[in-house]
């Protein structure tokens, strides 16, 4: 279906359905039904969808960048005020 074709309703969700591949249905968009929706987050709470990282961080829990920013504000030669 085209921009030109009379039959496509407006307002009607163009695409298909990442997981199926159907056209998708205004209910469940981006999707085609509730199974893909489902199907979708599944994946996602499994982990399916992370985005993979190169190496570890050394500074995890940003400990650090909070303990500079403390040293930084009690260092009276660094006020601005």
């Amino acid at each position: 279906m085209s921009a030109d074709d009379p039959t496509e309703k407006p307002g009607a969700p163009k695409g298909r359905c990442p997981i199926c591949s159907r056209a998708a249905t205004l209910e469940y968009r981006p999707f085609c039904s509730r199974r893909c929706a489902d199907v979708d987050l599944g994946r996602w709470l499994a982990g399916a969808y992370a985005i993979p990282t190169s190496g570890a961080d050394d500074d995890e829990d940003g400990d650090e960048a909070e303990d500079d920013i403390a040293d930084h504000r009690l260092d009276p030669r660094t006020r601005t005020h």
